[in-house]
């Protein structure tokens, strides 16, 4: 990689318009990304790949001028100071926060990219037209922001929050949730039957975290190889299959851990208020992100773990 101080004045040129046609490409890219889900602001990325492109136009047409039509190929990768830009592939799914930060951090690092390059250009025309396209870019500190108050709507921005929050609900809450009641639920009954069984808590606590992990490394890999999230918008499958695994094995691990304490009496008291707590937060969560009433949600979830509680006691008792 070359130093920025080493570039002549024909190789700067040739740097921003690379610099340039990749900004468009990558802006081009998140607009075909986010079109499908968030119209307004695919719009906004539509037009903000216009603009780099005709920056990359007037940038030619000024080469050609001076250094006649071979452009030399200088990319930003082979400049030291320039930060590296995930291609689309790498960030999906695609978020509107990240993507529209990652433009921000684009129109920065151009600006900066400008100034420095004015400094090391002495041909008055060059010098006139980089001084043009830092002040575009430092009129607005934001090009997304310009762009959005056009396409961002009060309308569009409520739609577009709306389907992000319908994503976060499938590729997060969904998976997470399913998790959590499996753990807190399918583990009742071989903790609580080893419990009664053995009266010892150093057994049970092993019992609770065996019965834990393996129903969390079951859940994720079962969640994970569901269905691949292509059609039904669920995300990335091992990305949910983490979510689920580690909510599994959370939930599970919740209860388990009060018998670390040795004396069971107080062990299992404490570990019967976890469970209680444990079900408040699955109906709490069901009622936030479900729209399921509260009592209802809190009726459903309790009745399935009194009832595998029941088993465990049973069945350790036998």
């Amino acid at each position: 990689m070359r130093a920025f101080a080493e570039l002549t004045e024909q190789e700067i040129l040739a740097l921003a318009i690379s610099a340039e046609e990749e900004d468009a490409r990558i802006y081009a890219d998140y607009a075909e990304g986010l079109k499908g889900d968030f119209p307004a602001s695919a719009k906004v990325f539509t037009e903000m790949a216009a603009e780099e492109n005709e920056h990359r136009r007037r940038l030619i047409e000024l080469h050609r001028q001076k250094f006649g039509e071979h452009i030399p190929l200088v990319r930003r990768h082979d400049v030291r100071g320039f930060a590296r830009h995930e291609p689309l592939w790498m960030v999906r799914p695609l978020g509107l926060d990240k993507v529209r930060k990652q433009a921000e951090a684009m129109e920065f690092e151009a600006r900066r990219f400008y100034e420095r390059a004015i400094a090391r250009s002495s041909d008055a025309s060059v010098r006139k037209l980089l001084g043009d396209l830092a002040e575009a870019e430092r009129s607005h500190i934001s090009l997304a922001q310009r762009l959005g108050a056009q396409h961002l709507t009060p309308s569009a921005q409520q739609a577009e929050e709306e389907t992000r929050q319908r994503m976060f609900v499938l590729q997060v809450v969904q998976p997470g949730l399913a998790g959590l009641m499996d753990g807190s639920v399918s583990t009742l009954a071989p903790l609580f039957a080893a419990a009664f069984a053995t009266h010892s808590t150093w057994e049970t606590f092993l019992v609770g975290m065996a019965a834990s992990v393996g129903a969390g490394i079951s859940m994720g890999f079962a969640e994970a190889l569901s269905d691949d999230g292509e059609l039904t918008g669920r995300g990335h499958p091992w990305l949910r299959g983490a979510i689920t695994g580690l909510m599994t094995t959370l939930g599970g691990i919740g209860h388990t851990l009060p018998y670390l304490i040795s004396e069971f009496r107080t062990a299992t008291t404490l570990a019967i208020v976890v469970v209680l707590v444990e079900l408040w937060a699955i109906a709490w969560i069901r009622s936030r992100y479900m729209d399921t009433k509260f009592l209802r949600a809190a009726f459903e979830v309790v009745l399935g773990g009194l009832i595998v509680f029941g088993a465990g006691i049973l069945i350790g008792s036998a």
